[in-house]
């Protein structure tokens, strides 16, 4: 009997969650992630939607470039700058509560003449509009003393498990990032290494013909010559 009341539980909020109760309001802002490339000498800027007392949570790392630094700086939809840092090769910066309009994401590499940068960057949200919506199918589901297991630890428990599977996607995300500004460190690594081997062994080459055309020319100078 538990486990039907449960699982009727589980269905009606199932197909309760999506379309929401008590009138369909402005779909929810999803958190995003991007991976871009910032020429030498230039500064780039994106612009992201927020609602009206959220926390935004923003999170940039340098990949790769020489350096593995940029200026970053973060203004709000009144155009207050809230954030500003320079030559950093990450950072993470939460805004709360937020302001309804456009947030302004500002990369400059401007600093640097010859080197582009790759950076990335995730923007998470924490709506309180979520929170509304859970709230608003318990109040259509009644009543509660029918099922053997109350509505209100189901909901606990799918709360949890979403935040929790939420955080690990965002780690996943996270050392992704560093492996491969790691991988970026390596290749590079193993470039001048292999440069620099080849000049060596020039060089060495270059010594050792020297050697035998100076050691030729020494023994043929002590050559007697023929009355």
């Amino acid at each position: 009997m538990m486990a039907a009341g449960a699982a009727l539980a589980l269905a009606l909020w199932l197909l309760l969650l999506p379309v929401g109760v008590g009138g369909a309001g402005p779909p929810p802002i999803q958190d995003g992630e991007f991976t871009f490339l910032l020429p030498a000498g230039r500064k780039q800027c994106f612009y992201q939607s927020a609602p009206a007392n959220a926390s935004l949570e923003t999170e940039y790392q340098v990949i790769g470039g020489a350096g593995l630094d940029v200026d970053f700086t973060l203004e709000s939809p009144q155009g207050v700058l809230l954030v500003s840092e320079s030559r950093k090769a990450d950072g993470v910066h939460t805004v709360e509560p937020t302001e309804a309009g456009d947030y302004k994401l500002c990369f400059d590499n401007s600093f640097s003449t010859i080197s582009e940068k790759l950076v990335f960057f995730e923007l998470i949200f924490d709506s309180l509009q979520d929170d509304e919506e859970v709230e608003g199918w318990a109040e259509a589901v009644e009543p509660e003393e029918m099922l053997d297991v109350k509505m209100e630890d189901i909901k606990e428990s799918i709360e949890t498990m979403k935040t929790r599977l939420e955080r690990s996607i965002q780690m996943l995300t996270l050392l992704r990032a560093f492996e491969a500004r790691d991988r970026n460190l390596q290749e590079g690594n193993l470039e001048r290494v292999n440069f620099w081997s080849a000049v060596n062994m020039a060089v060495l080459l270059l010594v050792a013909v020297l050697q035998v055309c100076t050691l030729k020319r020494f023994f043929q100078d002590k050559r007697p010559v023929p009355t």
